[in-house]
């Protein structure tokens, strides 16, 4: 994806979600733009113009009346030397002026008076973003043309909240910015994907459970990655925390017989990334009531069944996607192993990591992989995970070239 040649005039504002626009900085510069922030007073209560300068190698504009910047009406000049107006984040407040027109500091006076696309990402409390109010606004804003990236479903940063009201992700608005100037590269454009993300659950008792380790963080990148690059996208996510990616069809799912069931009707597919830590067992027969424990005995022995495999199901069925990709987690013999479920299983690729204690994976944010095909290994560098995925997301689209 590129954004080379693109000017884009971001606008923080106040909101802890600003600490997000330095990474978001960073991702449009990566991919070509260059990038002029301006800030409102309330965003530099939560991030300084300085790191906001440094990342973005550009003055950063703050005041509306400052002698320098408006000697030559510079908020008409920011307004229109630019190909997109990206506000991100975008807090209730900020909407309301630009849903009423007011413009009585230098974000909204520009935002009135630019004739460029605008793109925003909301971030507010789930109940300021349901609000009448808001919601009002946000019917307004896009029948005015604005267009939106997020919120998404979370935690909030008050940390006993949760709802819709997250910022959408930097990757994900940078996506949305390259979908709207229309010059993104989509190779996977009218492709469809699935993709397994998270644990399955296998219960024992009501209250109780069987389960690998995952928190989806992996699977999860991967779908986005995937919709980023064009394609039409279903997530079919275990029990996680994270949220929802952008841009993607989510269901979700507890057990591996679920999981398995929705994969299947969603087939046929262009594409399948199985990355789910999907329980190899389930109890036989789990209680409908908590197994108690009695004093001075041992407790019952769990008979266990097989759980289907839902990477070997897809890679041998009759509607079989044209490339099928599966995860091996190994803690030995990661490479022999990796080739011997390339074959067991009827996949293209297998993307194989050693997850032994110590190596922070499991649970962590970055990953350090080796792809195997019948062509040979490939060895990655530790990456990101978002780097991953987004690395995958372009073989996967060469290799259905």
């Amino acid at each position: 994806m590129d954004l080379s040649g693109k000017r884009i005039l971001l606008i923080i504002s106040g909101g802890i979600a600003a600490y997000k626009s330095l990474d978001l900085i960073r991702r449009l510069r990566e991919r070509g733009a260059t990038v002029r922030p301006a800030m409102t007073a309330a965003a530099q209560e939560f991030i300084t113009p300085l790191a906001v300068g440094a990342l973005a190698s550009d003055h950063v504009y703050t005041d509306l009346f400052s002698r320098e910047d408006e000697q030559d009406v510079g908020h008409i000049r920011l307004a229109r030397d630019c190909d997109l107006v990206l506000v991100a984040p975008a807090t209730a407040d900020l909407m309301a002026k630009m849903a009423h027109g007011l413009a009585d500091d230098l974000a909204s006076a520009v935002l009135l008076a630019t004739d460029r696309p605008v793109l925003i990402a909301p971030a507010m409390n789930p109940k300021m973003w349901t609000a009448a109010a808001t919601q009002r606004n946000v019917k307004t804003l896009k029948a005015d043309g604005v267009h939106f990236v997020g919120p998404t479903s979370g935690e909030m940063a008050e940390g006993n909240e949760a709802g819709l009201g997250r910022m959408a992700e930097p990757l994900d608005i940078v996506a949305a910015a390259i979908a709207l100037l229309g010059e993104g590269e989509r190779p996977l454009a009218g492709r469809t994907a699935i993709v397994t993300s998270g644990p399955t659950h296998e219960p024992i008792d009501p209250v109780r459970y069987i389960a690998n380790r995952s928190s989806g963080r992996q699977g999860h990148a991967i779908a986005a990655a995937l919709a980023r690059l064009g394609a039409d996208v279903t997530l079919v996510s275990g029990p996680v925390t994270i949220p929802d990616p952008a841009g993607v069809t989510t269901v979700h799912v507890e057990r591996a017989e679920e999981m398995r069931d929705a994969v299947v009707s969603r087939l046929p597919a262009d594409i399948a990334v199985m990355v789910a830590a999907v329980a190899d067992w389930r109890v036989a027969s789990s209680s409908g009531q908590k197994i108690k424990k009695q004093a001075g005995e041992a407790p019952a022995p769990l008979q266990l069944a097989e759980n289907p495999d839902i990477l070997k199901t897809v890679g041998h069925h009759e509607e079989r996607p044209k490339l099928v990709v599966g995860f091996a987690a190994e803690t030995q013999d990661v490479e022999k192993n990796g080739r011997a479920k390339l074959t067991r299983k009827g996949a293209d690729l297998i993307v194989a990591n050693d997850v032994s204690p110590g190596t922070g994976i499991m649970g962590g944010d970055r990953n350090r992989v080796k792809i195997i095909s019948a062509a040979g290994i490939e060895e990655w560098p530790d990456l990101s995970k978002d780097e991953v995925a987004e690395r995958l997301a372009r073989l996967i689209a060469e290799r259905l070239k």
